[in-house]
């Protein structure tokens, strides 16, 4: 399995423009000659493109620097220098490229295809021909290539889900995803936690589907750092529907109650973006007697908080297919 990295720091370098020619021409019936020196050729871009096949900035890591080809110089006969060629960065869909000393958005990768100059080709030097007169028919100056833009970038992958998976570690999210698509996270029968976010396809009747992504399982402080979830709370800000899945058998962390407002909080201290993000709430593990006899005292707290509670069993598949519905309407109102 490929090692999952979502944040890279690389420096772009555009093409130099060629040089523009100096040269004259020597041709039969043309009488005195005349400056025929060509233009140089641009030089070629830094261009990046969101393809779909790749998870992943890990082919990243080991580029320090990254250039397109210097464009050619001109020639005589008037003949222009060939253009540098770009350079293609292919990123992952829903990779976001700043700039590293500003912090500005250079462009966001949404769509599958979708392109940007991220470092743009100096242009080409102009030929002497440019620079006769009528009183200057032999010009013997041409321009200088401009060298093309240089700067750092910081890229950082979120990924592309309609519904958002979080909860404390432990809490069966794994599982969970394993039951409702076909992503398949490792999951144990001893305590463990996920150290990379997955994605899967949630297919229901008549060809619905939509996509949730799981993420590590967060603890009190992520906002501020603490635990793996604070390095992922990025990839939730593209979705639209957050789930709360909660285990009531956590009893060191207190309420279901508690544990969902320790959730709630962590988000809003993260990102505004985040806390107004429409969710869902759900107790995994009702196939345990215990859990099963809580679910009412919960439903009466959280309908309180005017917010509707549903059970599932991630192990059995038990109100999954009735939640997987409840968040479809969510995505697709």
């Amino acid at each position: 399995m490929r090692q999952f990295v979502d944040e890279v720091e690389i420096r772009v370098r555009a093409g130099r423009g060629g040089d523009g020619c100096v040269a004259f021409r020597r041709e039969k019936y043309v009488p005195r000659g005349g400056p025929s020196g060509g233009d140089g050729g641009d030089g070629g871009s830094v261009v990046v493109e969101a393809d779909e096949r790749l998870r992943t900035l890990l082919d990243l890591r080991s580029m320090a620097m990254v250039k397109a080809a210097n464009g050619q110089p001109g020639k005589g006969k008037q003949m222009n220098g060939r253009g540098g060629e770009d350079r293609v960065i292919r990123l992952p869909v829903g990779t976001v490229a700043l700039d590293a000393d500003t912090g500005d958005v250079v462009v966001d990768l949404i769509e599958p295809g979708q392109r940007a100059v991220v470092a743009r080709g100096g242009g080409g030097g102009r030929g002497n021909m440019h620079f006769a007169t009528s009183t200057n028919r032999a010009p013997r100056r041409a321009e200088e290539g401009r060298p093309g833009r240089e700067r750092s970038l910081r890229l950082e992958l979120k990924l592309m889900a309609d519904v958002g998976l979080l909860g404390f570690p432990n809490v069966g999210k794994s599982t969970f995803i394993r039951r409702a698509s076909r992503a398949r996270p490792k999951v144990a029968a001893y305590p463990f936690t996920t150290l990379v976010p997955h994605l899967g396809v949630c297919e229901l009747s008549d060809l619905r589907s939509f996509v949730i992504a799981d993420i590590p399982g967060l603890v009190e402080g992520a906002s501020e750092g603490a635990g793996l979830g604070h390095r992922f709370l990025r990839h939730l800000e593209r979705t639209s529907v957050l789930l709360h899945l909660l285990d009531p058998t956590q009893v060191e962390r207190g309420s279901a109650v508690e544990a969902f407002e320790a959730l709630n909080r962590e988000l809003t201290a993260y990102s505004d973006l985040l806390a107004d993000l429409s969710q869902v709430v759900a107790v995994n593990k009702i196939d345990l007697p215990d859990v099963r006899a809580s679910v009412s005292d919960l439903k009466e707290a959280f309908d309180a908080r005017g917010i509707a509670l549903y059970g599932v069993s991630a192990a059995t598949g038990e109100g999954v297919a009735d939640l997987l519905e409840v968040l479809y309407r969510r995505v697709c109102p």
